[in-house]
């Protein structure tokens, strides 16, 4: 019997301020938002690409864009963050969260160049990594390439790493979320 709770979406639909007075509106992805999630790959650097996917690629697979947009509040789900200022609705960052059995899931980030080193990418884990806990799920995997310095660092501030071994080219690390999390950047109403 599965006993998860769901996860109120409106409560993970927050603004943040970062600690340069950028503000940023943290909320879910919903299926049909295809083209947020095509115009956020555009503006990333190639080597962002590659952090992210392993692959330099210009254009987002329809598969992996389908399994973004598809999230169904159990098994997966993803986040996005907007710039909050003129630009309004315009996607600076992605997390994403997929079960990988019932109690571990995978977890997957990415933040535009621009906007990189401001806090986005901690406050996308943070809320990501709240909403598979709300679902029951407190393991995860995550997967980087060795010269992604900055996502390590991420990780270990919001996350502490279980087990982490280089499997091919890439690091793969286990998580569980300190236990006491405290955030890095304040949520504003």
């Amino acid at each position: 019997m599965d006993v998860r709770r769901p996860y109120r979406s409106d409560a993970s639909d927050h603004f943040v301020t970062l600690a340069n007075q950028r503000r940023v509106r943290i909320r879910r992805l919903w299926p049909g938002e295809e083209r947020l999630v095509k115009q956020l790959w555009e503006e990333l650097s190639p080597r962002t690409r590659y952090f992210r996917t392993f692959s330099p690629v210009a254009t987002l697979p329809d598969a992996v864009l389908r399994l973004l947009v598809s999230a169904d509040d159990g098994r997966q789900l993803a986040f996005v963050a907007e710039d909050d200022s003129e630009s309004v609705g315009e996607v600076v960052g992605l997390a994403n969260f997929g079960a990988l059995d019932d109690a571990e899931g995978e977890l997957g980030l990415v933040v535009r160049d621009d906007w990189q080193r401001q806090g986005v990418g901690t406050t996308l884990a943070i809320t990501i990594i709240e909403a598979a806990e709300a679902r029951g799920f407190h393991r995860f995997i995550g997967l980087a390439s060795p010269q992604n310095v900055a996502i390590r660092k991420l990780l270990k501030k919001v996350a502490t790493v279980v087990s982490a071994k280089l499997s091919g080219d890439l690091f793969e690390f286990v998580l569980v979320r300190h236990a006491a999390n405290p955030q890095s950047v304040s949520r504003a109403s």
